[in-house]
């Protein structure tokens, strides 16, 4: 159980950090999403901890603090740490090109304007993996030939597994030459691909052997067991026509008896679980006796690596003052993102709209989950790091 400690000994008003829960429930009252956790810790000691709404909306069942959530894009940043674990064990350097670890990437050819096929002007690096440059794409979020190529192959069938996921993916072009753009991507699964050969484990147990376990995170998996279902939170989405129906597309049943571990977007976790992850990343790779990075690791990942040239970052829209780390992203013009915070900032989101990050000049860690996949712009997380940043008064 998460412990709340008085938050003005630590420098944050009481009085401020309860607009977080009167606001959000604001979004509970207007139906724009289902329930809502949010937890802010400073100089390691949580200020805020705070529910709202409800697990599922038909039974009006209260959202619990123990509510299990699809985190999607929030494994991204756990898997591109379990790569930089082997990376520290020096089983590869950044500038690997990838084909010496799978060789199915040694002649994949990029997809050119005018529909020709070429070589790659430069191999794919693990930095570019990492870092969203590697010429990959989603098929999500874009509408370019290759990536509706990406979606007939299908690559997310979860009855595969992850090496046939990769094979699947290589049989396609690359929609640019690697390290030409940055575009939001398939590469984290390949990430976790990479973590399967360089250690001879399968992405889930290498993640429970070296992750989990050491941090006491029990409820974060690829799979929801069949005794952790009642606290399986559905998932809800906002439609054309409805502003927030269940998804069913989504529901328990994708996530039983997984075989392709998705490195990208494939874990579930809860609030007290993601808490001891994200606690790990501002204490730079130490939590609570146990070391599982060294700092200068960290510092490497939280560093940005992309050159100007490749911003701003676009998904959908411009994600403005920001770069990319190895496998964050990072604040870089605290005036340019038009919210507070500070330069070296670095976290991630989810596509069911959970969101964390870590101010490592502030010394604080924020997460706010929820299961809800928004259509249109929504303002949730600005509004949960304008409220988070108001109520610090040291």
């Amino acid at each position: 159980m998460i412990e709340v400690s008085q938050p003005e000994k630590l420098g944050f008003s009481s009085e401020r950090l309860e607009r977080i829960t009167t606001h959000m429930q604001g979004y509970i009252e207007r139906g724009d999403t289902n329930g809502i956790l949010t937890l802010v810790a400073h100089k390691g000691e949580v200020v805020h901890l705070a529910r709202c709404g409800y697990k599922e909306i038909a039974t009006q069942e209260p959202m619990g603090f123990d509510t299990i959530f699809r985190i999607y894009s929030m494994t991204k940043p756990i898997v591109s740490l379990a790569l930089m674990m082997l990376y520290e064990q020096a089983r590869f350097q950044l500038n690997d090109p990838v084909h010496k670890y799978l060789p199915e990437f040694k002649d994949i050819k990029v997809l050119e304007p005018n529909g020709e096929l070429v070589p790659p002007r430069q191999e794919i690096s693990i930095q570019h993996l990492l870092t969203h440059t590697a010429g990959l794409t989603y098929g999500a979020f874009g509408d370019t030939e290759v990536d509706r190529m990406l979606v007939a192959a299908n690559i997310f069938d979860k009855s595969i597994t992850l090496e046939e996921m990769v094979r699947r993916i290589t049989r396609l072009p690359l929609l640019y030459h690697p390290g030409e753009r940055w575009v939001y991507s398939v590469a984290t699964d390949v990430v976790g691909r990479l973590v399967e050969v360089l250690s001879g484990q399968s992405l889930a147990d290498f993640l429970d052997e070296k992750i989990f376990q050491p941090l006491g995170m029990v409820d974060t998996s690829f799979s929801v067991p069949p005794e952790k279902l009642a606290r399986f939170s559905p998932c809800y989405a906002e439609t054309e026509t409805e502003k927030i129906v269940m998804n069913d597309g989504v529901q328990n049943s994708t996530y039983r008896n997984v075989k392709c571990y998705s490195g990208g977007g494939g874990l579930v976790s809860t609030l007290e679980d993601y808490f001891k992850f994200a606690s790990l990343v501002s204490n730079r790779g130490y939590l609570n006796g146990i070391r599982l990075l060294g700092r200068k690791t960290l510092e490497l990942m939280r560093s940005n690596h992309l050159p100007a040239d490749l911003l701003p970052m676009v998904i959908q829209e411009p994600i403005l003052g920001y770069g990319f780390g190895l496998g964050f992203s990072v604040l870089l013009d605290v005036a340019q993102s038009q919210a507070q915070g500070s330069v070296g900032s670095h976290g991630w989101s989810g596509l069911a709209s959970t969101t964390f990050w870590v101010d490592p000049v502030e010394d604080l860690v924020a997460i706010l989950m929820t299961q809800y996949i928004a259509l249109n712009p929504f303002p949730l997380h600005a509004d949960f790091r304008s409220l988070v940043y108001q109520a610090l008064i040291d």
